[in-house]
């Protein structure tokens, strides 16, 4: 008797869900040119100046989140030290401002990331809307202590954004698994 195998089709659905076989994200890991990649250009597109309005999403954060709950063995804490570092000589602001934004953002991700890929990608944003709040508290309080200047509610607004596009960033940024897995399944 000789088995045929039907290919399954495509579910926008199956596309928005992160979850992994057993949660974890080393099951089929992307390749680290993409994760890199990505990560430079929205670095690059991280140093044009829409990104000092009050309210604009920290892209740059978000991606390295993303890549520090996806990849944790890829990206982290070090990652993120490196590149505020570089974002903060860029500004010309206090020095390691986004450097501990972004060294405790990707510990929150770091800490949270297998419970994290037990769930979809709403409720992924949902968790890191916390992590994203309390790092960038964080910062604003300590920038506001050393300058004695309030900044303003303007940055709360740049973390709700950020969040909400954690969906959209996430669906474009697992392509690529979601695409190898869909040719390891028509080929098993």
């Amino acid at each position: 008797m000789i088995h045929q195998h039907q290919p399954t089709p495509r579910t926008t659905s199956r596309m928005l869900n992160s979850r992994g076989v057993g949660g974890d994200s080393l099951d089929m890991p992307v390749d680290i040119r993409f994760v890199w990649g990505s990560i430079i250009l929205v670095f690059l597109l991280s140093l044009l100046p829409w990104r000092l309005m009050d309210m604009a999403p920290d892209l740059l954060m978000l991606v390295l989140a993303f890549w520090a709950v996806h990849e944790n063995r890829r990206v982290g804490m070090v990652s993120g030290f490196i590149l505020g570092l570089l974002l903060d000589v860029h500004d010309g602001g206090p020095l390691g401002q986004h450097a501990l934004t972004y060294v405790l953002v990707c510990y929150g991700a770091d800490m949270l990331h297998r419970r994290l890929l037990r769930f979809d990608l709403l409720s992924q944003a949902l968790h890191m809307l916390v992590v994203f709040m309390v790092a960038r508290l964080v910062t604003v309080l300590l920038s506001a202590w050393v300058t004695g200047v309030w900044p303003g509610w303007g940055w709360a607004a740049g973390v709700l954004i950020a969040s909400v596009l954690w969906v959209p960033v996430g669906w474009l940024l697992l392509l690529p698994k979601h695409r190898l897995d869909d040719v390891d399944s028509e080929v098993g």
